[in-house]
């Protein structure tokens, strides 16, 4: 029984964790689309980052936003560095890896004071509380 339990609640666990998935925005277009009909989901454990291209051409600025996988944007910023001049034929490629980071730059928050009392995470109430379960159990 014990067995049992142990074994449903590290599937529980470990099944809700694995699988890693961005939503990203996704276009190609001549403005900023950044839009919530243009949210699509990345493919799951391989699309792990959002990725951004801002071209200047004659007609003006063009945008190609996707889902990426990390090697891919990665190299391929790094390989238009030296063209993102923010010129004519300009090429500017970024890469994130948060959702929706490809989207429209967010407006910088003020710095909080000393006064105000931050969040903690509860990361560490959570491993704790797993720890405390399982040891009911295992005892």
């Amino acid at each position: 029984m014990r067995l049992l339990a142990l074994s449903s609640l590290l599937l529980l666990l470990l099944g809700s964790g694995l699988a890693l998935q961005i939503q990203c925005y996704q276009c190609e277009m001549t403005h900023d689309c950044s839009t919530p009909e243009f949210i699509v989901n990345c493919t799951v454990n391989v699309q792990d980052m959002c990725q951004k291209e801002v071209l200047v051409k004659e007609d003006g600025v063009h945008y190609r936003k996707s889902c990426a996988s990390s090697g891919a944007c990665l190299i391929a910023s790094s390989g238009y560095q030296q063209f993102c001049t923010g010129k004519l034929n300009s090429v500017c490629i970024s890469c994130c890896n948060t959702p929706l980071c490809n989207g429209p730059r967010q407006k910088k928050r003020p710095q909080p004071s000393a006064s105000i009392t931050l969040n903690t995470p509860r990361l560490p109430v959570l491993s704790f509380n797993i720890i405390i379960l399982l040891s009911s159990i295992l005892c």
